[in-house]
């Protein structure tokens, strides 16, 4: 079904070129607004990488669209909302701050995204597929491999320097944040013990690209904040939260699809992500996303959750559905069979479910989740929740390998080392398929 066009190397030097494209992009649209030079990225180099990672995303898992412009330009329009409003998410959580704000605009997503936005990353995506990628790679091929892969590991090695030097601004910045809430009697103070902290070009830099994050503004707020009583454990939608709905999704979401297959097909079968327990990733993931990009939008109409979860449900499916055939040379569903199919990947009546699911998941089961999962005592929840991500961690990542063995054993590969070896011992076929019954291996050829 899908074959990856690209290589390692190509897909490197895409997220390095559209980096840059899109660095020079956005200092253009910000001197044209404040008529001055502003470095808009995060990082020093001129580079912003959420714009070369929407290319590459477009790359991997809409280039067997490219034969559908509708398609391919709904797909570039939700997937680089998904990215961006989980970028937005993920900083907001980090600095506790909005880095932009899109809400005076009538059409839009909580203020991460907005109308004019979602149409040009869809004619993006057309941009990408069709014109972009083809002459970048023309471009990469005139320049020896030797040359290109030197370069490349420099650039890297520039990359790493400078993402050090921001994550560590990141962490002082947060550190001295936290220390704000029991420090306003002494405004003053305050604010000369902050501005030591942020004295770097980065931190000054990124203040006034994005005004939110001021010292001033945060001091500011910080003063007109009333004390909270103590929070619960993992109160709110927080990464405690997520991960406990995570590993509660994955366990129901296995049951009643078993439940399911039972009673649609007579047996009972395994419809398992993991190799020990009954776990299955896909719901566990679908209910940490759903929580975290529809928390705030619990209390809409059942119409306005039922169309974002038919929207994100369906890019979840498909995505996941490229991402396990790439990784594992492995197909896990097939609806080609299914009307108004996309691919096999994804069907129009089961986005409909995902819309269905998300009502049900914010109206009624999250709720009721929620208020259980806070009643775990806070001296031993983040303990606990760190216990099991370990252990889950170390379930998915023998998971991994035994169905990449799996796949190399279908494909006639012999095992070449002592892991490879003990995988085809505790492993057989016989158990492999009675874990994934419906797996299907795929020529990546």
């Amino acid at each position: 079904m899908y074959n990856l066009q690209y290589s390692y190397y190509e897909l490197s030097w895409l997220f390095l070129i559209y980096s840059l494209l899109g660095w020079c992009t956005g200092v253009a649209v910000a001197a044209a607004r404040r008529k001055k030079f502003i470095n808009t990225g995060v990082l020093n180099l001129p580079v912003c990488p959420v714009y070369g990672i929407s290319a590459v995303a477009y790359t991997i898992f809409l280039s067997e669209l490219k034969e559908y412009p509708l398609f391919l330009f709904l797909g570039g329009m939700v997937l680089s909302a998904v990215l961006t409003v989980i970028t937005g998410i993920v900083l907001q959580q980090i600095f506790h701050r909005e880095w932009w704000d899109y809400s005076k605009y009538r059409i839009g997503f909580h203020g991460y995204i907005t109308a004019p936005l979602l149409l040009l990353f869809g004619a993006a995506a057309i941009g990408v597929i069709w014109v972009g990628n083809p002459l970048i790679l023309k471009l990469i091929h005139l320049m020896p491999y030797s040359v290109g892969r030197l370069n490349l590991m420099i650039i890297a090695v520039l990359l790493g320097i400078d993402l050090l030097g921001a994550l560590a601004v990141v962490w002082r910045w947060r550190s001295y944040i936290k220390r704000l809430s029991g420090m306003t009697d002494n405004m003053q103070k305050v604010s000369a013990s902050f501005g030591n902290a942020i004295t770097s070009a980065i931190q000054k830099r990124l203040e006034r690209s994005y005004p939110n994050l001021s010292t001033e503004k945060i001091l500011q707020e910080k003063a007109k904040e009333i004390p909270k009583e103590e929070k619960k454990f993992a109160e709110g939608s927080g990464f405690y939260k997520l991960v406990w709905l995570f590993l509660i999704g994955s366990f129901f979401g296995d049951l009643v699809e078993t439940v399911f297959c039972r009673i649609t097909m007579g047996w009972w079968m395994s419809r398992s992500s993991v190799v020990y327990g009954h776990f299955s990733i896909v719901w566990g993931f679908a209910c940490a996303l759903l929580t975290a990009l529809m928390y705030r939008y619990r209390d809409r109409s059942d119409r306005y959750l039922f169309f974002y979860g038919t929207v994100v449900g369906g890019t979840y499916e498909y995505v996941c559905s490229v991402i396990t055939e790439i990784v594992f040379g492995t197909v896990f569903w097939d609806y080609s069979k299914i009307p108004f199919n996309l691919g096999g990947r994804v069907n129009l009546l089961y986005c409909f479910f995902w819309g269905i699911v998300a009502v049900l998941w914010l109206k009624g089961i999250y709720p009721f989740l929620s208020k259980w999962i806070e009643k775990i005592p806070k001296k031993i929840g983040p303990a606990l929740t760190w216990i099991l991500i370990v252990l889950m961690t170390v379930n998915v990542m023998i998971s991994a390998l035994a169905l990449d063995r799996y796949s190399k054993r279908q494909r006639g590969v012999e095992a070449d080392s002592s892991i490879e070896m003990v995988l085809d011992e505790r492993f057989p076929d016989e158990r492999m398929m009675k874990i994934y019954p419906k797996a299907k291996i795929v020529d990546r050829k």
